[in-house]
């Protein structure tokens, strides 16, 4: 890997094209090298883990809200068309990007990677897959694809900081997702560049949809990256410019969005002729949940089988956990938002709250996508009671390990401290998640398999369970037009298409 260096340049210094960061990222994802077979079965891997997510999501009103909007637009007169989980019906790439990504992000269940900014980079996945079925793509081609949207979106997170400067972390995802639609289609540098450029330009927003009372758009901004991606490259391709330079300008994102004119980055990009293999940097998740939360569930639930008298509020006094900056500000109560501790506030504001997460699976010793998200749930008084008690700290030690580059030391947990009514305490800790890499069960093809076995219980055939993961896992045999095997119907029954909100289209 190589270091750019990236910095603000007035515009009288007229930076080269070639120094240009976005001009960078296009060179690696118009360099043709060969997929490495560890990183192809991670590939593969991921399109599972998607497809679980979003088997499980068919009929959340985001996803039913925004496969409506999806199906109300044609297939687009340049290709074939893309499709749309769950139904036979296929639309125009953009729209089957925007319908698949609120699908695959509704339940935070997927993969993450945590580094300087935040990151879900299997959100690239829909677009670049979607633009390959449209096209006529084959399965190498995806590869590769996937590839490179992996590379950028990791390297990009590993080096630029948004969520300090309260921008959303979608803003590496465009970028990430234009430049693997540029390599999937074999596009040239000068044309991902431009991509690259408008891609960023049109997706930079700011995090309140992270912050206070968390909305149904969380699970809409990245596939409205994905989108933009998509209808970027299509402008690129017929001859479409971008801001230029979009990152070092005078007025351009890191001047005016991020750490301003003094402001310079080192953003590692592979060499040329060198793989891509970030994916393998990334990890998925065993519970649907905040990627920062995976390990707290899993501490929790062995506490639960240690120590069952921690369930009752009565016999706890307090809960401390010792954390990460990011972990104690984003989803700890260094946030200061009150909605972390209100029974009554929405699903997707619990599953960004730790107090309520280790108070749940603390009491039932287990986690569910569902089930541990509902109100009746989440109001449980003995619940409440004992979720007040939990606070969150920042400890500088965790907080070094979470920003550490090297993979053996790297960590997303802490240590808890839990004070008994009778001054008595249980210390525990856990650096990451059972199932992280280096975690107590690993997740590997088999984990994958199950989890997407679990989730499509009772809502696909059996037939089709199986139907798609042969398909899946001969990924890199598919011809051209095989692609849309890699959807997936639903039961006769489950989806109601007529049922479905009614909008402007």
């Amino acid at each position: 890997m190589k270091l750019n260096h990236v910095r603000v340049y007035k515009s009288e210094e007229n930076l080269p094209r070639e120094e240009q960061l976005a001009y960078k990222i296009a060179r690696v994802a118009a360099d043709a090298v060969p997929v490495t077979e560890e990183v192809t079965a991670m590939v593969i891997n991921r399109i599972i883990d998607n497809a679980s997510v979003a088997v499980a999501s068919l009929n959340r009103a985001p996803i039913v809200a925004a496969r409506a909007q999806a199906l109300s637009h044609p297939v687009s007169t340049g290709g074939r068309g893309a499709t749309v989980f769950g139904v036979e019906d296929k639309t125009s790439p953009e729209w089957a990007a925007w319908a698949n990504g609120v699908a695959v992000r509704e339940l935070d269940y997927h993969d993450t990677f945590l580094a300087a900014e935040y990151s879900h980079p299997g959100d690239n996945i829909p677009p670049i897959l979607a633009v390959a079925q449209h096209a006529g793509a084959t399965g190498a081609d995806l590869v590769r694809g996937i590839a490179t949207g992996y590379e950028i979106q990791v390297d990009l997170a590993k080096a630029i900081c948004l969520h300090k400067h309260k921008i959303d972390h979608v803003a590496h995802l465009g970028p990430s997702a234009a430049a693997g639609i540029g390599t999937l289609l074999g596009l040239d540098v000068e044309t991902i560049f431009q991509a690259v450029g408008q891609a960023l330009h049109t997706t930079t927003a700011t995090r309140q949809s992270r912050k206070g009372e968390i909305s149904t758009w969380k699970a809409h901004a990245p596939a409205f990256a994905g989108k933009m991606a998509v209808e970027a490259v299509d402008r690129a391709m017929r001859g479409q410019t971008s801001p230029t330079p979009i990152y070092e300008g005078e007025d351009g994102v890191i001047a005016w969005l991020l750490d301003g004119p003094e402001a310079s980055y080192e953003v590692p990009l592979p060499e040329d002729g060198e793989a891509k293999r970030a994916i393998l940097d990334t990890y998925t998740k065993e519970h649907s949940a905040e990627y920062q939360a995976q390990a707290w569930i899993d501490l929790a639930r062995k506490l639960h089988g240690e120590h069952p008298e921690l369930a009752d509020p009565a016999n706890v006094e307090k809960i401390v956990i010792h954390t990460s900056h990011h972990t104690h500000y984003v989803i700890g109560s260094g946030a200061n938002d009150p909605q972390k501790y209100d029974p009554t506030a929405s699903r997707e504001t619990l599953d960004h709250s730790i107090p309520y997460i280790f108070t749940v699976a603390l009491q039932d010793g287990a986690w569910h996508h569902v089930d541990s998200y509902a109100p009746e749930r989440a109001g449980r008084p003995d619940t409440v009671a004992l979720w007040h008690k939990v606070t969150t700290a920042e400890d500088p030690e965790w907080t070094r390990r979470y920003h550490s580059l090297d993979p053996a030391e790297k960590a997303f947990g802490g240590r808890v401290e839990i004070t008994l009514a009778d001054g008595s305490t249980v210390v525990d800790e856990i650096a990451v998640a059972d199932a992280h890499p280096l975690g107590a069960r690993p997740f590997a093809r088999e984990q994958y398999i199950a989890k997407f076995r679990t989730l499509a219980e009772g809502l696909v055939e059996e037939a089709e369970i199986q139907r798609f993961l042969d398909t899946v896992q001969r990924l890199p045999e598919l011809a051209a037009g095989e692609l849309d095997g890699l959807n997936i119907q639903a039961k006769a029954g489950v989806i109601d298409l007529a049922g479905a909100p009614k909008g402007l289209f």
